[in-house]
């Protein structure tokens, strides 16, 4: 999951190099937290947020494939 979040998250952003993805392994729940370049993190959000809609999509899409929960949130 960290690798396809940071996948997508590079082919949006101007600054490739500093895009860092953590994972929070829960019991039940796994937390992505994604880091972005300040000046990139309106193309990661996009209009009215529908780019990280997109993304948690697919990840819960992904996740569900393997039985699991994830959560993707967007660090400053």
């Amino acid at each position: 999951m960290k690798e396809l979040i940071a996948y997508i998250a590079r082919a949006l952003v101007d600054d490739p190099d500093r895009v860092e993805v953590t994972e929070v392994v829960g019991e039940q729940t796994t937390v992505l937290e994604l880091r972005v370049a300040k000046e990139d993190l309106g193309k990661v959000i996009g209009k009215q947020g529908k780019t990280a809609r997109a993304m948690r999509t697919i990840l819960s899409a992904a996740s569900t494939k393997i039985h699991k929960r994830s959560v993707l949130e967007i660090v400053e």
